[in-house]
């Protein structure tokens, strides 16, 4: 069986460094590995829409943002299908079918869709469409293939309930939709990048974002508010890594070869932390080691991206060439899942000969 990937995000805003190690950059990887057949990356505005009703431009003004955002970090249109979920109808169709398999009790239990609405405050009037969305999803990944969907661990809930359906569907109907495996980053610190607030995880709509299209300066400040020990008054005093926003990015973007360029006193990251724990570091210096770390990894994306916005009109055209290629593969799951279902009516030349013989037969 090939293997295929489907992957994406919600154009609500440019994306940041929580997307960046939570999945972006290991998808930049597995595009490059030669180990799956077809990857597939999705612009998901119709699933956007299903909390931006009110506010469509939003929505489309962040397509570009996003799309230079995938091309900045690596991802190449010529290794992997980059598309726009709403030029896709037949991923709409899908889902009104797959609606049929899930019940209202299975998705209010969906700790993403409950943690979700909390969030966002639904919890008396909560749209439809939003309250669905993991159907909509189990129908992103189906009708593309996919076996595998990386993803953070937040989205595990939304992966499970995808197979559900899937294993659902081919009960009824036979062994017709492929069932996916989520692929969670591999660096226990990427499972969840908290905002630099400290206080949840990095969210565009809390404002506690580092954007990979920060400028130096805008990162470096965000870098200097961040959150540590509030303990941690004077140099002197012992401090905290659990909880540590500061170290918690550390452990997500450090290599060794970072200590021997920027703070060269220290051979580790637990060399750096056990100084911590007994006081004497202060916060400042370990600052400036994380400043240094992410301007080193940005920078080349801020390069790149600079490159791409000088042509946006090719960047337009690569999604349309994307959105193409994608709804034809869509359309031939459908056509699949038609069949399965009994309601390829015009397509079964056998049901129409046989009725049209019985009718006969009776007059």
């Amino acid at each position: 069986m090939s293997k295929i990937i489907l992957t994406g995000d919600r154009p609500t805003g440019r994306l940041h460094l929580g997307h960046y190690v939570g999945s972006l950059k290991r998808r930049v990887e597995l595009q490059n590995s030669g180990d799956f057949d077809k990857v597939y990356i999705m612009i998901a505005d119709a699933q956007a829409l299903t909390d931006n009703a009110d506010n469509p431009e939003k929505v489309r003004q962040n397509i570009i943002e996003v799309a230079l955002d995938y091309l900045s970090c690596g991802l190449d249109p010529a290794k992997s299908t980059i598309f726009i979920q709403s030029q896709i109808p037949e991923l709409c169709e899908l889902s009104f079918y797959y609606m049929n398999l899930v019940t209202v009790s299975r998705l209010q239990r969906n700790p993403t869709v409950k943690t979700e609405i909390k969030m966002r405050n639904f919890e008396a009037n909560i749209p439809v469409g939003f309250f669905t969305y993991p159907i909509s999803q189990a129908a992103d990944i189906t009708a593309f293939n996919a076996t595998t969907v990386p993803a953070g661990e937040d989205q595990e809930p939304m992966i499970e309930q995808a197979r559900e359906i899937v294993r659902r569907f081919n009960n009824i109907y036979g062994d017709t939709l492929v069932e996916p495996e989520i692929l969670l980053p591999d660096n226990a610190a990427c499972l969840r990048l908290p905002g630099t607030d400290g206080k949840a995880k990095m969210s565009k709509s809390l404002g506690n974002c580092i954007y990979l299209s920060d400028s130096e300066e805008e990162v470096s400040k965000r870098v200097k508010t961040m959150f540590t020990d509030p303990d941690h008054l004077r140099v002197s005093d012992p401090g905290k890594i659990e909880g540590n926003t500061v170290f918690t990015y550390l452990d997500a973007f450090c290599h060794p070869e970072h200590f021997t360029k920027y703070l060269p006193e220290y051979s580790s990251l637990d060399e750096l932390k056990a100084h911590y724990r007994r006081g004497g570091l202060g916060d400042v210096k370990v600052k400036r080691f994380l400043d240094a770390i992410l301007q080193e990894e940005l920078a080349p994306i801020r390069a790149r991206r600079k490159e791409f916005e000088q042509d946006i009109p090719t960047v337009y055209e690569m999604l349309k060439h994307g959105s193409e290629a994608a709804r034809e593969v869509a359309a031939s799951t459908l056509d699949r899942v038609r069949h399965a279902m009994r309601i390829d009516y015009f397509a079964d030349g056998q049901l129409i000969a046989g009725q049209a013989r019985n009718y006969q037969s009776q007059q």
